[in-house]
């Protein structure tokens, strides 16, 4: 997928994707690349929220696509909506590189121990 991590915080997770290699056949982005950039970027938060004893496994992911990209990157912007002790919720906003909004999706994790602690 190409994913590349610009910043990373609890409350925040910025990467960016380039669109060649993740399109449909009439040469767009693909709707699951999205969604793929999107839960990388919400869950990889959520992980940061749950702590190092704790594992972020995605429950639900939805996704609107606005516009079409067929070139350059996008740039996905998770932002943590909730952050409880059992779930984490993340509003993904993914724009193209004229900061057009391609994708809007929002993911929930559930937080759960790591296997045998």
């Amino acid at each position: 997928m190409g994913i590349e991590f610009l910043e990373g915080s609890a409350e925040r997770v910025v990467g960016r994707m380039p669109v060649a290699g993740n399109t449909q056949p009439y040469g767009l982005l693909h709707g699951g690349a999205s969604c793929v950039l999107a839960e990388t970027l919400g869950s990889s938060g959520a992980a940061l929220h749950a702590g190092p004893s704790r594992i972020a496994v995605g429950i639900e992911i939805n996704a609107t696509h606005h516009r079409s990209a067929s070139e350059g990157y996008v740039t996905g912007v998770a932002t943590r909506v909730h952050g409880g002790r059992t779930l984490a919720t993340y509003d993904i906003v993914i724009t193209d590189d004229q900061d057009r909004r391609v994708c809007t999706a929002r993911l929930t994790c559930m937080l759960r121990d790591l296997p045998g602690t």
